[in-house]
């Protein structure tokens, strides 16, 4: 049986990427001091090599408590750039899916769109945050390499030039596509099912809806951030490597797999759920209130055949 289809106006699109950014922005930055000692055991697991707690207390007594904060202009630019075409783009797929097959044909086919919406916002969310990302990167393992964002951005154009920072394009793809299309079908369905269990949302209270939502959130993060997680690795590897002459972005990735094996790719992995799992439960969480303070139309929900 169909279902009335929320027509949304750009004011509405605008209004969904605005509160992608914020979440996106907001708990990436909150992330950061975790985001660095990730990093840097991916980067150099021989150095710090007795875990998480171990490796920032490892760090604050060589470079002081303000190492935990290196990159924390670009996390915070590139995310919120990230996070607005991340969520206001899946919103733009999900609704032309929607449009386009019909909402009753949309009913069978509700796994396929939350899939094919989710990749499709990634990819172009990762052309806005690729050099950001690389940014980001070349500050937290070389922190000598420049002061701050603009520092380290502009010393890679002016050394390596604008391509430079498309090096880490094809394992970015590789990590943040899988990770998203997890993020947003876990969460679509944990979603379903939690908020299944206790009744309509419009019968709801907020906090009740903001806590569902957070649960939902945190699910969808534990998943996405294993299946993402060999990719994390590879992109922290590529950003500090060097290419032979000749030598392909594939090959290098090649090569660099090859190096870590399948142990090494995980290298990281508890720190890294910590961090996804908080970070993306808060995503939702702020999302979903966001949307609702900024009067947004109705998100569209696809019933369950």
């Amino acid at each position: 049986m169909s279902a009335p289809i929320p027509q949304y106006s750009m004011s509405d699109y605008a209004k969904f990427a605005l509160a992608g950014a914020i979440g996106c922005g907001v708990t990436h930055s909150a992330m950061v001091p975790i985001d660095v000692v990730k990093t840097r055991i991916q980067l150099e697991p021989t150095v710090y090599n007795k875990g998480m707690v171990s490796s920032f207390k490892q760090i604050v007594s060589a470079e002081g408590a303000g190492a935990l904060l290196t990159g924390f202009g670009p996390t915070l630019l590139g995310y919120s750039m990230q996070g607005a075409f991340k969520f206001g783009g899946y919103e733009v797929f999900k609704k032309l899916f929607i449009d386009t097959l019909g909402y009753d044909q949309a009913v069978n086919y509700k796994n396929s769109i939350y899939i094919g919406s989710a990749a499709i916002a990634e990819f172009f969310a990762d052309i806005a945050l690729c050099p950001l990302e690389a940014t980001r990167i070349r500050l937290v393992s070389q922190p000598s390499f420049a002061d701050g964002l603009f520092g380290g951005f502009s010393r890679i154009l002016r050394e390596e030039g604008a391509a430079s920072f498309y090096n880490g394009f094809t394992p970015i793809l590789f990590k943040q596509i899988p990770y998203n299309i997890a993020k947003f079908l876990v969460y679509e369905r944990a979603a379903e099912v939690y908020f299944g269990m206790v009744g309509p949302k419009d019968t709801l209270s907020n906090t009740t809806a903001t806590g569902l939502n957070l649960l939902s959130g945190l699910t969808a993060g534990l998943a996405a951030a294993v299946v993402s997680q060999p990719a994390d690795t590879l992109l922290s590897k590529v950003n500090k490597a060097k290419k032979a002459p000749g030598q392909s972005t594939i090959g290098l990735l090649g090569q660099l797999a090859k190096e870590l094996g399948f142990v090494g790719s995980f290298a990281g992995l508890p720190t890294r759920l910590v961090m996804v799992g908080t970070l993306t439960s808060l995503q939702f969480g702020i999302y979903g209130t966001l949307k609702k303070s900024l009067g947004c139309a109705p998100a569209i929900e696809i019933a369950s055949k």
